[in-house]
């Protein structure tokens, strides 16, 4: 069961950033964004972005005005059995029975489906790292939305090829459970409030990972987007970000990305783990 925030005198100090988002470098001649593919124990991402100022601002004491289905993502207290994330099967075991709970939980949803989960420990420019850069998977430092309206459908298609003609008539979501696995100093991931972001901002492009042909939003810089992260997040604290919702009527999505803080810059590599969910709805 999630927990109520922190008191007072047990949370972080709380503190701005002055910071740099990574945006897609629109051309500006209609061209899709270069595709990325994940597999063989690599990633390809060629996509040009560039870095645009911001100041990511501080929820530490005010998490409860945050909610999924008002700003696409949320913040809870959350305790873990699991402390470690180096056992495969005790992620895949345990540790999904928890998020899936979880998720029931706070969506009020009767069904949650596990499709994949990343743990990050490497460093902040892994994507460089040439073959095999998977086995050093460090923080996404570039803003997007893990599935677009349409990916979020093929997902669905994906995971489940003799339900989805049905599925897709009820409310489903995608929603990630990110957690640190040691409390975060260096590169801090952020969430854009959706509100601030309009769907003309979203590009769709493609990722294939591991023979599944998906598709993401890039995203096209404004000074308008409203940024957030919570200062020192620990391991008892998670995340839940919201890729995609088929209800139209709340928010759908959530920009997010890991971003630097200048007072942190030399720290340890953080450590993380999201797991991706498909949250499905009664009629």
């Amino acid at each position: 069961m999630y927990e109520n925030p922190l008191p007072i005198s047990e949370r972080a100090e709380k503190r701005n950033v002055q910071t740099k988002f990574n945006y897609w470098d629109d051309p500006g001649d209609g061209s899709k964004p270069t595709p990325i593919v994940i597999g063989g124990g690599r990633i390809s991402n060629k996509r040009p972005h560039l870095p645009h100022d911001f100041v990511v601002t501080d929820v530490t004491g005010d998490e409860d005005g945050f909610s999924l289905d008002r700003h696409g993502f949320h913040y809870c207290r959350h305790k873990s059995l699991e402390t470690d994330f180096v056992d495969e099967q005790a992620i895949q075991t345990a540790y999904y029975d928890e998020c899936r709970e979880l998720l029931k939980e706070v969506t009020g949803a009767n069904r949650v489906h596990i499709f994949n989960h990343k743990v990050r420990r490497g460093p902040t420019q892994w994507h460089h790292l040439g073959f095999s850069n998977l086995a050093n998977r460090g923080p996404v430092t570039r803003t997007h939305v893990d599935q677009s309206y349409d990916g979020a459908e093929l997902r669905l298609r994906w995971e489940f090829p003799e339900e989805a003609d049905e599925l897709v008539k009820r409310r489903y979501q995608i929603i990630n459970v990110w957690r640190p696995i040691a409390t975060v100093l260096k590169d801090p991931i952020a969430t854009a409030d959706s509100g601030s972001v309009s769907d003309a901002d979203l590009v769709a492009a493609d990722m294939t990972e591991d023979g599944f042909k998906g598709e993401q939003w890039v995203v096209r810089h404004n000074r308008a987007h409203r940024w957030y992260y919570k200062n020192r997040l620990t391991p008892n604290e998670v995340l839940l970000i919201k890729c995609f919702d088929s209800d139209k009527s709340v928010a759908r999505r959530s920009l997010h990305s890991a971003f630097e803080d200048p007072a942190h810059r030399d720290k340890e590599s953080r450590q993380s783990i999201e797991v991706r969910c498909l949250v499905l709805h009664d009629a």
